[in-house]
Order: C-alpha cells, then structure tokens, then sequence
C-alpha cells in the first residue's frame, strides 16, 4: 500500500532511535542476514518480476545485502557509535535490495531510526525485506516502509526532525533534496547522495583483446546497462581498434536477449517503458546520422532493449548518461592518452573508470590523473564488493564517504573518530587481485566564524586543504566559490542563510558543516583495483616460497 504524504508526516512524528547496545544491533543484522539467505530463492523470483534481474544478476543483489549486514554489524561493534538520529534512507529500482538493504544497515547499525522509501517500481521487493527485518528484531517504530512517489520523498527529506538522509538516484534529484532538507531541516543535516556517472574505459594497443572485450561486454551490457558503474564511453588505441571492434562484435553476438526467468538468459529487459523510451530515441538519433555501428536483435513484446555500440568522437559528445545497454566507442592516438583523461575529468563525473594495458608506468600515470572514485585495471568495472572495494564517487557522482567501507557509517553516528584511515590502505581479495583504499583532500574547505582558525587547523589536521574566510560570506561567493565544502562557526541563523545559498548551485553538492570536523568531511576516498594476473602475475606471492 503506497504511503502519503501524510502518512510520512505521521511516520516521522512517531519514529525512534534504536535504543540497544551496538552488540545486539550486530547480532540483528546478523540475524536479517541469516534471514535473507534463507529465504534467497523468494527474493530471486521478486527480483525476477518487479526488476528484470537474470539469475546471475540475482544471486549477485542478494550476496551484496547480506555482505553490507555483516559488514556494517562489525562496524558497529569495532566503533561502537552512537545515534546521529532519524535518517531517510530513498533507494533506487537498479539494486532494489543490496542498496535498499546497504542504507538501511549502516543507519541502523549506528542506533538511528530509519524511514525507507524505496524506488516506485520495486516495493514489493522492499516490503519483503522490511518484513524479514522486523521479524528478526527491528522494532517498528525505529524501522517504517514509506513507499510511495515522490511527493513522499519531498515530506521524508523536508522535515526539521529528519537528522540525516541517505539517497541514490539521479544528480538532479539529488540537487532538489538538497535544497529541500536546505529550507527544512536543520544546518548542517547530512546527505549521503550517489548519483551515478559517466564512466569511461581506456583499452591500450598492449592490452589481452580477448581479456577486454570480455571486460568490456561485462561493464557495458550485465544488467541490460543498468548499473550506476557500467561502461558507457570505450576509449580504444586506433593501432588495434579494427580488431577489437572485430571481436567485440562477435562477442555481442552471443549474448541472449530475453526473458529473466530463463536461466540462458544473458540481457533482460530494461526497468520500463519510459526508461525504453528514452534510450529508443538516442539510439534512433545515432542510428540517423550514420552513427550505428553494432547492434542486436529484441524481443519485441516487453521492455526489452537491444545491446547498441554507437561511434562518438569521445566522451564529451554526450549529454547524459544513457542508462541502458548502449555503448559508445571512441578512438585515440598513442599520444593522446593525456587529452583522453581530460576529457574525461571535464565532464565533472566521477564514479568509474576502467583501464587495460601491460605497461606498469602507464597504470600509475593514469591512476594518479584520473578523477573517479573508483578506478579498475584489467578487470571489468562493475560489481563491487563490500570490505574490499568500497563505492563511491565524488564530483557530479556524489558526496561519499564510500559504501562498504571504513568511514561510511561514521556519516550515519553523532560523532567520528579524530583520526583519518590509513592511506593507502590494503583490503582483502582473491588472489591474483590488489585492492588499495587511499584518501586525499576534497579540495578548499572555505572557514568562516568566530572559531574559523580553529576548525581550519582540525582541517588541515586531518590532511584536508583549509582557507579562512575573515568575513561573513555573501550569498554570491557561496554561489560560485571553488570550495568543497563551508565550515561555520557562527549564529544559526546565519547558518541556515548559508545552507540555502550554498543549495542553490548546480553540480556538485557542497556542504555545510558545524561542529568537528571529520576525515570524512575533509577526505575523498580512491579505490583502485587491479587484476595482477592481467600483466604477468603478482611478485608478492612469492615473497613466502620456501616457507
């Protein structure tokens, strides 16, 4: 039963915090976890129905949730944090559990209550885990479903008792939230927002064609493209782009569009027809000016969605992101790997990036310039996993801290450690896979008010880039100014003016901040994953030979 807006008002009147220790908050989320596993084979045939999930794609959604409940579980007990208060938590259709479940946990983990609107197209989804949930331990009151459109999302995110709002969605939803939590709620309330990305890959003429045309079709068409992280720019060294194309066609060509209840299935369908609709009218318009280069056959009942390869002359051709099985192939000269990168910086993106190639010097070259979040070497883009691969961008890609990792539920509590993580930071994998967490600054974190030197010292203490603002800051610099983020130590008053001016940008969030500060509000986390096995093997396996 769709909630109103009325019913949210209500909602957020009666919500409570989770008054149990963090050690029985973990046992809980362990017990959701268990709950979720056993019950695996319902939430298969929902993620079939309400969002076209292959079984692969299944089996993958569920496995992400229950990692974000045992991760965040021992979150909580290593941290032990405190309630920050009621936190929304608005999900997305394209991962209706793993997200839906990764919000929920960490709020709950750190105490908050927590008001759930998932996306309009998969409650059903939604409603079976809030059930599993409760009847774990959950009490009602720290825990309430609110699906609905969004006119309840507004009266969830516009409400002076809401302490915190976690979203995923689009960067013009995200930009209205703001502004709407900047009229409402109070300075400084935090958003958590991923907002997706144009993300490109760079396939060198070094590079395993075999090993990247399988990549590539990974990142562009699991999911039928639906993925915050998939592959929607193919940057391709001309040396070697006829016979890549040549493979890369062949390797669309056994991919099997249909129905995802059937276990060949390779492609589903994409969520609904005003989604097809959209993605229908840019292929249409590359299709009319000569622009098509591959393309496969759909089914023609449903919302199904061939897999496309468009030519563009590079990233800045596009306009938006085209969320669907659509990929767009670019190529450059050996000497222009710089200009590729940025090209691609300059969109403001900055979620996912891929890379192949066997020159080392090349990686790191890269990997330093490149500004996403998450960067992948000679492996595909999507899929990451919890503990290992924290996610997260920045820029027109969202505010992080990143999900499934070290500072993402310190966001959710009232208060943070003092002290940023390690940087870099080696995290587990497989063998033959580096995983390597590092933090660097956001950029100017603007200081302003009676304290101002004192919070610009905990920035730059935190390894944060700090300028003191001696005046009160006009509406017009906060408007415009190059800055990450704006420290106030003044009246509320003036605080609350700053909020809404600092909402009325366009691209990128930046925050507010009272109080102290946190590695978090200073630090942008970058992951890099690297597939070793790609370029000769890993030398660090044979440190321990011999014993």
């Amino acid at each position: 039963i769709w909630a109103t807006p009325d019913d949210a008002a209500t909602a957020i009147e009666t919500a409570q915090t989770w008054a149990v220790s963090p050690a029985d908050r973990a046992a809980t989320l362990r017990k959701i976890a268990v709950a979720f596993e056993t019950n695996a084979a319902e939430f298969f045939a929902l993620l079939h129905r309400e969002a076209g999930k292959t079984l692969l794609d299944a089996v993958g959604e569920l496995r992400e949730a229950v990692d974000f409940l045992y991760f965040y579980a021992s979150e909580a007990e290593a941290n032990q944090p405190a309630p920050r208060g009621i936190w929304t938590c608005i999900s997305p259709w394209n991962f209706p559990l793993a997200i839906f479940t990764g919000q929920i946990a960490a709020a709950l983990a750190a105490g908050n209550g927590v008001l759930a609107k998932p996306a309009e197209q998969t409650g059903l989804i939604a409603h079976r885990a809030i059930q599993l949930m409760q009847d774990a331990g959950v009490p009602r009151q720290v825990l309430q479903l609110l699906p609905g459109s969004g006119d309840v999302g507004a009266a969830l995110t516009g409400h002076p008792n809401i302490n915190g709002v976690a979203f995923t969605g689009s960067t013009a939803t995200a930009l209205k939230i703001r502004q709407n939590m900047a009229h409402h709620c109070a300075p400084a309330t935090p958003l958590i927002a991923e907002t997706g990305g144009l993300n490109a890959m760079i396939v060198d003429s070094t590079a395993l064609p075999e090993h990247a045309v399988r990549d590539i079709v990974q990142s562009a068409f699991q999911s039928a493209g639906q993925r915050c992280s998939a592959l929607r720019c193919l940057y391709v060294q001309e040396d070697v782009a006829d016979d890549l194309l040549h493979m890369l066609k062949g390797a669309m060509d056994e991919l099997a569009i249909g129905d995802p209840w059937n276990l060949s299935t390779d492609v589903g369908p994409v969520i609904d027809e005003a989604a097809r609709n959209t993605i229908m009218a840019h292929v249409s318009a590359a299709q009319s000016e000569g622009r098509m280069i591959h393309s496969l056959a759909a089914p023609e009942h449903g919302t199904f969605q061939a897999p496309t390869l468009i030519r563009i002359n590079g990233i800045n051709d596009l306009e938006q992101e085209i969320f669907g099985p659509v990929l767009h192939l670019a190529t450059f000269k050996a000497d222009e790997i710089d200009t590729v990168i940025d090209t691609i910086n300059a969109t403001g993106y900055g979620l996912t990036f891929g890379l192949h190639t066997r020159i080392d010097d090349r990686v790191q070259h890269i990997v330093d310039r490149v500004a996403v979040g998450n960067v992948y070497v000679n492996r595909n883009q999507i899929g990451a996993v919890v503990g290992s691969q924290p996610f997260g961008g920045s820029g027109l890609s969202g505010t992080g801290p990143k999900a499934g990792g070290p500072m993402y539920l310190t966001r959710f509590a009232a208060a943070a450690s003092d002290l940023p993580p390690a940087s870099p930071n080696d995290l587990p994998g497989p063998t033959g896979e580096s995983n390597r967490l590092s933090s660097h600054p956001r950029g100017v974190i603007l200081c302003s008010g009676p304290q101002a030197a004192t919070y610009a010292q905990q920035v730059t203490a935190l390894g944060g880039k700090a300028d003191i603002f001696g005046t009160t800051p006009t509406a017009e610099l906060l408007r415009t100014a190059d800055i990450a983020a704006l420290h106030w130590s003044g009246d509320i008053e003036t605080a609350r003016a700053f909020e809404q001016a600092l909402a009325q940008r366009t691209g990128a969030i930046v925050p507010l901040l009272i109080g102290d500060v946190t590695p978090a509000d200073v630090l942008h986390e970058r992951h890099v994953c690297v597939d070793t096995t790609a370029a000769g093997g890993n030398a660090a396996l044979l440190a321990d030979v011999g014993g």
